[in-house]
């Protein structure tokens, strides 16, 4: 045993009565109330005292039992030196208690105080105090001294069973109050990321659907300032009335997959592909459930990429790729790279881009690479499941 372990005290939860079952404390104050009796009793009871010195017993026994519970303040509070004179105090009425002839109340502040001092006490205090304590009580008492040495060294292993028992209990404690904070700071963070994924699902349709909105309906009003025909101003209202159909449609199927009511992935790329002209999907791999963010994460990949496929290269072939591993999830997108005029969604500005494609995948583990192939444009994404 180290010094700096001599000098601890026990914890104050050790020390304290939190995690005292109430059975436990009620049986504690049973033999606090019982020992008091038979002392109160004995004091009374015992013959060949003085008058004097029984009429002064119970304010001696009240004064100790103030002493008693002023000890427990200090231990609890880790104040060594007011602890110590407690202590001394309580020995010097059993000294005096023994002197006047009260031998039974003596006999218990001895093996009460060395008790105590080991189970509520630093060690490097505590020995010194039960050695004085136990060192009265073999003096005062008349048994034989092996039975004597045997309830020295039972009361030695009793103090010490308290105190490990109390570490014990004061060890739970702590144990239990950061569980508790631990689960007060997931509950936090979890809060906080909800919070955050719906503000990326929302932003990201908002982003996805008004900027397309705003352009169209700028276009119409260019056209209006520069009197252009009915008809084409009315192809950009419907464009633009088509673009916010479309947003809310999104918006409701981000809502539903917060909520965890999601169609399945397959499902939706195939929607996807089936409103993109000249798109094909290709499914590989052993179908597998998959997390709201990872499937959220592919979704949204998949929309921007061919939304960068018909304003950059319009009426051009795209090849969607799923495949299941044994670990991941892989999409890729392939394009043809036909030429041809921009489409009119060129100037929109993509509703997140490659860079906030890549930010949602690094978020969820995966990676996700983009650029020039043999013929047009690749996106590939992998994510963890």
């Amino acid at each position: 045993m180290t010094l700096s372990q001599w000098r601890a005290w026990p914890s104050r939860e050790a020390l304290s009565r939190e995690g005292v079952t109430r059975a436990r404390r009620m049986l504690a104050w049973t033999v606090r109330v019982a020992l008091l009796t038979i002392l109160l009793w004995t004091a009374v009871e015992q013959r060949g005292v003085a008058e004097w010195a029984v009429a002064l017993a119970p304010v001696v026994l009240l004064a100790c039992g103030a002493a008693a519970w002023a000890l427990f303040r200090t231990t609890l509070a880790h104040r060594l030196l007011p602890s110590l004179g407690l202590l001394a105090f309580l020995l010097a009425v059993a000294v005096l208690a023994q002197h006047v002839g009260f031998t039974a109340p003596a006999t218990v502040l001895w093996c009460g105080c060395a008790v105590t001092a080991l189970e509520r006490m630093p060690l490097v205090a505590a020995v010194p105090a039960t050695a004085a304590s136990l060192t009265g009580f073999v003096l005062v008492n008349d048994d034989p001294w092996l039975t004597t040495v045997a309830v020295a060294i039972g009361l030695c292993l009793s103090g010490y069973v308290l105190r490990l028992d109390a570490e014990a209990r004061g060890a739970a404690q702590r144990l239990l109050a950061q569980e508790r904070a631990a689960r007060v700071a997931e509950t936090e963070s979890a809060a906080l990321a909800e919070r955050s994924r719906i503000a990326r699902e929302i932003h990201d349709v908002l982003a996805h659907s008004l900027s397309a909105q705003l352009v169209h309906l700028e276009a119409a009003r260019l056209l209006i300032e520069g009197g252009a025909d009915r008809e084409q101003i009315l192809d950009r209202v419907v464009a633009a009335r088509g673009m916010a159909r479309d947003g809310l449609a999104e918006t409701r199927q981000a809502l539903s997959a917060l909520r965890g009511e999601m169609t399945p992935l397959e499902d939706f790329l195939r929607e996807l592909v089936a409103s993109s002209d000249g798109a094909s999907l290709d499914v590989r791999g052993e179908r597998r459930p998959m997390p709201v963010e990872a499937s959220q994460t592919v979704r949204r990949v998949a929309q921007e990429a061919l939304t960068n496929v018909r304003k950059h290269a319009p009426g051009a072939k795209t090849a969607m790729r799923l495949e299941y591993g044994p670990a991941e999830v892989a999409l890729e997108i392939r394009d043809s790279g036909a030429p041809g005029p921009h489409g009119e969604l060129t100037v929109s500005g993509g509703g997140y881009g490659l860079l906030g494609m890549r930010e949602r995948a690094e978020l969820m583990g995966g990676t996700l690479e983009a650029g020039p192939c043999e013929e047009g444009f690749v996106v590939k994404l992998r994510v963890p499941v």
